[in-house]
């Protein structure tokens, strides 16, 4: 999988873009461009072709206009691609009233993750070591941070407490649209998968050679009906996240 860096752009010009400090209007007689609209544009190619065909030209063409005409509006393709990051990072939810305290405000945070990735598959192709520096993505830092504020642990804690819970999902969310993808790019159902692998299993299968591996191997498929099932796993790990992290903020009211 091809990785995305955010932050490759002119910082100037980028911050320009991301926060509207300098914004062109159209002239009259022009298609009515702006930048919200080329920016929805190149977020419907990346959702419906992927990050690989993302280019000025591409967005171009759906907009019906000449490339050139788009930088008007936007210095360049590394710029265009922080904004569509910061863009889709303002879709999650920030309701004020969680209920379940900060356990719940923790989950919901994941869930709201997880449906961002799995509306955008290819947010998972972005390096996240660079932040975009954008009103979205800080608003929704803050956000999370404060799902934490409060309740005994210290600032870097918070942090590392948030950065724990958003790795956790774009971990799974990987293996979910992985899944999701694998017929489309093989052009096998899971079931045709194993039913073409039926005939040889009992070859390798050998329940005297690998016997906790034949048990729980049929116990996880027969409870899954499946060999791996991303939506367990999300339920199943986040709820372990959620205990450990429990334990840490029970060790500092102590």
């Amino acid at each position: 999988m091809t990785v995305e860096y955010s932050g490759k752009g002119d910082p100037a010009r980028s911050l320009a873009l991301l926060w509207r400090t300098s914004e062109r209007v159209s002239r009259k007689g022009k298609p009515e461009l702006n930048v919200d609209r080329i920016v929805r544009a190149a977020i419907d190619v990346a959702d419906t072709e992927g990050l690989q065909a993302l280019s000025m030209r591409r967005v171009a063409e759906r907009l019906g206009v000449g490339t050139m005409s788009l930088y008007t509006y936007v210095p360049g393709k590394p710029e265009l691609f922080d904004v569509m990051l910061d863009t889709v990072y303002g879709e999650t939810a920030k309701p004020e009233d969680v209920p379940g305290g900060w356990r719940g405000r923790l989950e919901q945070i994941a869930r709201e993750n997880w449906a961002l990735y799995l509306r955008h598959p290819w947010l998972l192709q972005v390096a996240a070591n660079r932040p975009v520096l954008g009103p979205n993505v800080t608003a929704k830092y803050d956000y999370e941070l404060r799902a934490v504020d409060g309740i005994g642990l210290s600032d870097v804690e918070m942090d590392s407490v948030i950065t724990l819970i958003t790795g956790f999902v774009h971990g799974t969310a990987r293996g979910a649209v992985e899944a999701a993808q694998a017929e489309s790019e093989t052009g096998m159902t899971d079931e045709q998968w194993w039913a073409a692998h039926a005939p040889f299993l009992s070859r390798i299968a050998d329940a005297d050679r690998y016997p906790v591996a034949a048990r729980v191997g049929q116990s996880a498929g027969e409870a899954l009906n499946a060999a791996y099932s991303p939506e367990h796993a999300f339920e199943f790990g986040l709820q372990r996240v959620l205990d450990g992290i429990e334990t840490l903020v029970n060790s500092r009211a102590a």
